[in-house]
């Protein structure tokens, strides 16, 4: 049986071209306390993804610029948001192409806004926060931790992807010089040092209250999620 109870405002994007449906969802979503954005071109999805992380995307298949089941591949690629597909296919191939994409669960069109909200309520329980966490995108160099970008250069970068291979484990400097520069130039530990305390000033200001980055005295460093 699908919950009615209320949960944690989430942030959830609606990409629908039919004005009056995505007004509707948008309405529904918004008097159960959630933010909602609306996006009406399949081209503008992946961008806006990309720039803010939502906790739950409802996508339609048919949308001008960019096919909705185009666009959930690419999603899957780089972030495992929920995907709910809206749709007026019902042939089963595209049902099953559609969960095989990576979807989380699919809605045929008519339907009932009030079953929207059951499975929006089903999938949202069954997922994890998306805005719990880090989040790195090693194609783009772009990091997100509580759902939030941090400013990194690209050395930052690369010195948190090392800590965020394995984290727990504890890197030498030695180790974390490797995987700093492209061009292996000879750094010092100060260098690495000094790193890593930019990092951890940026981490600080998506997570005021952790101390992710940890200094084992004569060792190096860990990260703790």
């Amino acid at each position: 049986m699908l919950s009615n109870q209320p949960l944690p405002a989430a942030d959830i994007l609606v990409v629908e071209d039919e004005p009056k449906l995505a007004a509707l969802l948008r309405d529904y979503l918004q008097a159960e306390g959630h933010r909602v954005t609306c996006l009406a071109d399949g081209l503008a999805v992946v961008p806006a993804v990309r720039a803010k992380e939502p906790q739950l995307i409802l996508l339609d298949i048919m949308l001008p610029g960019r096919d909705g089941l185009d666009i959930c591949r690419e999603l899957r690629t780089f972030s495992d948001v929920p995907i709910m597909l809206i749709t007026a296919r019902v042939e089963e191939v595209d049902r099953l192409l559609g969960l095989d994409l990576g979807a989380d669960d699919y809605i045929c069109k008519p339907f009932s806004p009030r079953e929207v909200m059951a499975r929006v309520r089903a999938v949202l329980r069954r997922r994890p926060p998306a805005n719990n966490g880090l989040r790195l995108d090693a194609q783009a160099y772009r990091a997100f931790y509580n759902q939030q970008e941090l400013d990194l250069t690209p050395v930052e970068f690369r010195l948190l992807h090392c800590l965020a291979t394995t984290p727990g484990r504890v890197y030498s400097r030695d180790q974390l010089m490797d995987h700093l520069y492209d061009d292996h130039r000879v750094v010092t530990d100060r260098t690495v040092d000094s790193h890593v305390k930019n990092l951890r000033r940026k981490l600080e200001q998506a997570a005021p209250e952790q101390e992710l980055i940890h200094s084992i005295y004569g060792v190096g460093y860990k990260l703790e999620l």
